[in-house]
């Protein structure tokens, strides 16, 4: 299964909603293949322009190395070197904390990322999973 274009702007557009439900700073939200390919990303007005590269690091972090970005950060705390290692792979393009969030099909294979950034790390894991709730997927932060 293969997350279609139109799932991934559910995505994105519900997690918006949600970040301007629960007030959070501007949101930048990506969602990417199984691949690591983006499939559809947005900026909130008044996000930082930076804020794709964090949103796509997140979720590339998470696709790659099939690990969600709580998980990540969880390993760069325990294993610094492994994360810097990996990160170096990877051309610096992985960003390891939460709002990365892995998305799952229903026998557990990884079908792509969500990456959301803007706001604290754990709002924009919330965030990312009200979206693809919406979209009725799996995810996993």
């Amino acid at each position: 299964m293969a997350v279609s274009l139109r799932k991934a702007r559910t995505i994105i557009r519900k997690a918006l909603e949600k970040g301007r439900e629960m007030e959070l700073k501007p949101l930048s939200a990506v969602v990417l293949d199984a691949g690591g390919h983006v499939i559809a990303f947005e900026r909130e007005d008044g996000a930082a322009p930076g804020r794709f590269a964090i949103a796509h690091g997140k979720a590339y972090g998470s696709v790659m190395l099939g690990m969600a970005g709580t998980a990540q950060m969880q390993r760069a705390e325990a294993q610094a070197y492994f994360m810097a290692a990996v990160n170096g792979v990877y051309g610096g393009q992985v960003v390891p904390v939460p709002g990365g969030v892995l998305l799952r099909d229903k026998k557990g294979a990884v079908i792509g990322a969500v990456g959301v950034t803007g706001d604290t790390s754990d709002n924009d894991a919330n965030a990312a999973m009200a979206g693809i709730e919406a979209a009725g997927l799996t995810g996993e932060i």
